[in-house]
């Protein structure tokens, strides 16, 4: 079975690998580790017959070194059943053999050289002549005078290295059959990774050709559940915001629209002839009131594409807030007055900062303005100040109508409106947002519905002393050349 290349197949190769590697050492030493225990066991077990034998043959060693008959006796003494027993002489010379051939070789193997430095020693190898292979074990012994002999033992491993290799095939037969349930493992897991991932990549491609009704089905786990859900969440906002943006697209058109209307009919009607005076002027005020009108959104639709392409620059300097909060009441007296609204500065505080006075003033007109526009006839708004450790917080709360939970979560949203009926581009308060940022502050809303609301502006306080005309204020630190 042929993977393709790609996380499936990396997967699979990785696992398989680390198992096999895995299984590969531990089968390894588990084979090194038995044939060292059954050698061990066959060289143990000869040591141990020398030893018990020598011990037994001690008190009757010949004292002559003329006796042909110690040759048999040591044979008799020392042979093993079931492996070969020789005895050589200090040359290596073979004497005799428990099988009673006599060989006329001389044997130099390991064993017997260190046999003569009087070690038991044990050699492993292919015997000569027949080529099995076999283990000889050899020591020295003491047979009277200075007669000293080799006793070496020499027993066939074909029996033990059969077993071993049943053993080994028997233990490559379970690591293949691991292996097999591993490779079927790895692979199921590679699947379960990779199908979703080949799903929300057709799904990714969909949305990337602009079909946003598609969705990421299935109930994915982990980090792919939220790579799906963040997909789905993102394709919903993008329906969502190209909707408002649609809705603004019409709305605008119909802000666009009126005003130009009647500047072009009054425009009709003054270019016509046959007016009066009096109609003449009401003509030139709806004309210069529509042409502010249609300035005003034209410059609201500019400040946000410089937000957007974070184009707008800050003209920073002293900002008296109390002085800025005067001049935006007085600039929204008359709207107030026809609905029967007071404006209230209920603060005592005088609190400096450092800002553009220009972009702070639209920032708080704006604010107060949606509050006279959504407030009640006859009601109350109030603006107050408090200082906090590092901030002011500019506070503009109204009995007005409310904003539900629902459209307070989307109200600072661009181009969103809770009643597009009362007009503008959904932007105003976007824009205020921004700007407040701009200043290193932040904006926060509260609202009930029916109940009123209170926006909450937090603006950094300058560190030091700010100079003033007439002395110092809290503020920045004074500047010195």
């Amino acid at each position: 079975m042929i993977i393709k290349k790609g996380i499936r197949r990396q997967i699979v190769l990785h696992y398989f690998l680390v198992v096999f590697i895995a299984l590969l050492l531990i089968e390894v030493i588990f084979l090194i580790a038995l044939r060292t225990y059954y050698y061990d066991t066959v060289y143990n077990h000869i040591s141990n017959h020398i030893r018990t034998a020598n011990e037994f043959y001690q008190p009757f060693r010949l004292t002559s070194s003329n006796n042909v008959n110690q040759l048999s006796v040591m044979v008799r003494h020392f042979e093993l059943y079931n492996t070969e027993f020789q005895i050589l002489n200090q040359a290596g010379q073979v004497l005799t053999t428990s099988t009673g051939f006599q060989l006329d070789q001389t044997i130099k193997s390991s064993d017997v050289t260190q046999a003569l430095a009087g070690n038991t020693s044990r050699w492993v190898g292919k015997q000569q002549g027949t080529g099995q292979i076999v283990m000889a074990v050899s020591q020295t012994v003491q047979n009277g005078f200075d007669n000293t002999y080799i006793l070496r033992y020499v027993t066939s491993l074909e029996t033990i290295n059969e077993k071993l290799m049943r053993m080994t095939m028997f233990a490559v037969g379970i690591g293949a059959a691991v292996l097999a349930l591993v490779l079927a493992f790895s692979i199921g897991l590679a699947n379960s990774i990779v199908k979703p991932i080949n799903n929300i990549t057709t799904v990714s491609a969909q949305m990337a050709k602009g079909k946003f009704n598609v969705r990421i089905k299935g109930d994915y786990k982990y980090e792919l559940g939220e790579l799906s859900s963040t997909l789905n969440y993102m394709a919903q906002e993008i329906v969502r915001s190209n909707q408002v943006k649609d809705d603004f697209i019409s709305s605008i058109s119909h802000e666009l629209r009126t005003p130009l209307t009647s500047i072009k009919g009054w425009s009709e009607t003054l270019d016509s002839g046959g007016y009066d005076p009096d109609e003449t002027k009401v003509g030139m005020q709806i004309i210069s009131k529509e042409t502010d009108r249609l300035i005003g959104l034209v410059e609201e639709l500019l400040d946000f594409s410089k937000l957007q392409q974070n184009e707008m620059k800050l003209v920073k300097g002293i900002v008296n807030l109390r002085e800025l909060s005067q001049e935006i009441i007085l600039n929204l007296w008359t709207k107030a007055e026809k609905k029967g609204i007071q404006i209230k500065l209920d603060s005592e505080e005088k609190p400096i900062i450092y800002g553009d006075a220009n972009r702070l003033k639209q920032v708080f007109l704006n604010i107060v303005d949606n509050a006279v526009k959504f407030s009640h006839e006859n009601g109350v708004i109030n603006i107050s100040f408090t200082i906090e450790e590092k901030f002011v917080r500019v506070t503009v709360s109204d009995n007005g109508i409310g904003i539900s939970d629902e459209h307070l979560r989307r109200v600072k949203d661009r181009f969103f409106q809770v009643n597009p009926l009362n007009g503008g581009t959904g932007l105003g308060l976007a824009i205020t947002q921004q700007l407040i940022e701009l200043h290193g502050g932040t904006m926060d809303m509260q609202s009930e519905l029916g109940q009123g609301t209170s926006v909450i502006v937090r603006l950094p306080l300058p560190e030091g002393k700010i100079p003033m005309a007439g002395g110092l204020e809290n503020g920045e630190v004074e500047q010195t050349e």
